[in-house]
């Protein structure tokens, strides 16, 4: 039993320390790069999702916005909203993001369960601040944000086009339906 527990507590307390590194991963897919020079109060207000990859915070999500707003520390606020189609209610999820490393760089970590953080980069966007092509920390998120309900042709063949070259399947983006 002596031997038992020498190994078992070193490997469950491994277990643990990978499952806390992996679920507080901020980092940014392999070939993928965060904009320099952003301006993170252009990028505050309400941004409108067009696409992104199914997964169980947003399933079943129509009519999802975004709105980020500066708080009193500096950090952004994150106002998720969204109409589940299968419930027949709105859903609405606040957190928090805060830059990586300096706010002229477009690499956030947002959190809406503290202390588990993930990665949030902002990859390409137009001058204007109206549209954004948005990497997680790992090929298993994208999202593709406006302004308006809609993206013009040119911006969304120009972001498919980016999240391809990094690596992204984005024949399985899930459009979203704004009505």
């Amino acid at each position: 039993m002596k031997n038992f527990t020498k190994i078992a507590v070193p490997v469950a307390l491994g277990i643990l320390g990978l499952f806390i590194f992996n679920s507080c991963s901020v980092g940014i897919p392999k070939g993928a790069k965060a904009i320099q020079n952003f301006d993170s109060k252009k990028y505050l207000g309400k941004w409108y999702e067009i696409a992104r990859f199914d997964y169980r915070f947003e399933r079943n999500m129509n009519n999802v916005t975004a709105t980020y707003s500066l708080k009193d520390n500096g950090n952004i606020k994150v106002d998720n909203k969204g109409f589940d189609y299968v419930k027949n209610e709105w859903k609405e999820s606040i957190g928090e993001a805060k830059f990586v490393n300096e706010p002229t760089e477009a690499r956030l970590k947002v959190s809406f369960f503290k202390p588990i953080w993930a990665g949030y980069n902002v990859i390409d966007l137009d001058e204007n601040y109206k549209y954004a092509l948005v990497a997680g920390n790992n090929l298993d998120y994208l999202w593709i944000l406006s302004r308006e309900k809609t993206i013009p042709e040119s911006f969304k063949q120009r972001f498919l086009e980016k999240a391809k070259k990094i690596g992204y399947k984005t024949e399985n983006l899930i459009w979203v339906k704004h009505d």
